[in-house]
């Protein structure tokens, strides 16, 4: 374990999609190209992954590819994953495996974020008790139903808390019901806050704007976006 903390972003994947998702009335006509990140948090007391990416069976398999990303694709094109993007790969490269990982903290619960825990399993997972109950309506359809199958074995958490000395559980709803951000503090520097969707783009924060879409919306069916 380091005596500093660290933090590995690792590159799960990319999607291509319209504009106007991660910034509200911004962008119209427009398609972007942005990663989908994981991250992995070395800490004194413990490894920490935000976040786990896209299931790459659902990308790899044809069938499964046009069942689950075809119905979004005039908003959202599906995500290109390549195998070796899969979390248990960079964790080899990095001397590591699943069972060292400590918690899986995952931010909310849409498919490019959670999908991955299918390759993680046996780990502790941490999710917001909001977030879940959110997520079993059907409403979101940015959320694969099979991908909760194992929420009876997260650990589901309700506000703000530390995970561990220097990293905070920070509450960051609005996107989704349940959606959380991780506040890192550095040994050196300043501290860095991993916000997930709450903020796509550098433009979010900048210029205040919020994302595309949001929880609200999608749960009483006002949302132009799956």
């Amino acid at each position: 374990m380091p005596r500093d903390t660290k933090i590995w972003p690792l590159l799960t994947g990319t999607h291509r999609y319209k504009k106007t998702i991660s910034t509200r009335n911004r962008g119209h006509g427009r398609f972007i190209d942005a990663p989908i990140l994981a991250y992995l948090i070395e800490t004194p007391n413990g490894r920490i992954l935000y976040d786990v990416g896209c299931d790459y069976r659902k990308l790899a398999d044809p069938a499964l590819r046009a069942k689950y990303f075809e119905p979004m694709r005039h908003s959202f094109e599906p995500p290109a994953m390549e195998e070796d993007q899969r979390i248990p790969h960079y964790l080899a490269r990095l001397g590591l495996e699943p069972s060292d990982i400590d918690v899986v903290f995952i931010g909310h619960l849409h498919f490019d974020h959670a999908g991955g825990l299918c390759d993680l399993p046996g780990c502790e997972v941490h999710v917001q008790a909001e977030e879940v109950a959110a997520a079993r309506t059907g409403q979101d359809g940015s959320v694969f139903t099979d991908e909760l199958a194992s929420a009876g074995q997260w650990k589901v958490m309700t506000g703000e808390y530390m995970l561990t000395p220097g990293v905070q559980a920070v509450a960051s709803p609005g996107h989704t019901a349940g959606h959380m951000s991780l506040f890192i503090e550095l040994q050196k520097g300043q501290p860095v806050i991993l916000c997930g969707d709450a903020a796509d783009l550098v433009e979010n924060l900048e210029e205040e704007v919020a994302p595309g879409y949001c929880w609200q919306e999608r749960s009483t069916g006002t949302s132009e976006h799956s």
